[in-house]
């Protein structure tokens, strides 16, 4: 059996993925759907306790329910991490940039929600 040093250098890749918060960005996507949480657990492999579990921010979601979230409302996953995004990292960006990408991801939502087979169009 072949073992790998660690090296310092080298980082886990689930380190960044659990330093976002997962908690608001599935509350802020439910929120915007519409949904109560037993609905939405409904469209994916989890159940309402283990989803307020997760908006609650007592439990951490692995990377297969954070892309089971994105296709159960029709959105990028990528969306979704972009939703838990810490706060400290965006602190950095003016506060119009903060406001028109909130704009953009809102219409991105409402939109995936009335036909999510369609391109989105990011442009409006």
């Amino acid at each position: 059996m072949l073992r790998r040093k660690w090296r310092e250098d080298r980082v886990d890749p689930d380190f960044f993925f659990h330093m976002n918060d997962y908690a608001k960005a599935f509350r802020v996507i439910r929120a915007a759907f519409g949904l109560k949480q037993a609905e939405l657990a409904a469209r994916m492999p989890i159940t309402a306790s283990q989803l307020s579990l997760i908006e609650s921010g007592k439990r951490q979601p692995s990377l297969r329910v954070v892309n089971a979230l994105a296709a159960a409302v029709g959105v990028p996953g990528a969306l979704v991490s972009l939703l838990a995004t810490p706060s400290a990292d965006m602190s950095s960006k003016p506060d119009a940039e903060i406001s028109d990408l909130a704009r953009a991801l809102l219409r991105l939502l409402v939109s995936a929600k009335e036909d999510p087979q369609r391109p989105l169009d990011l442009e409006a």
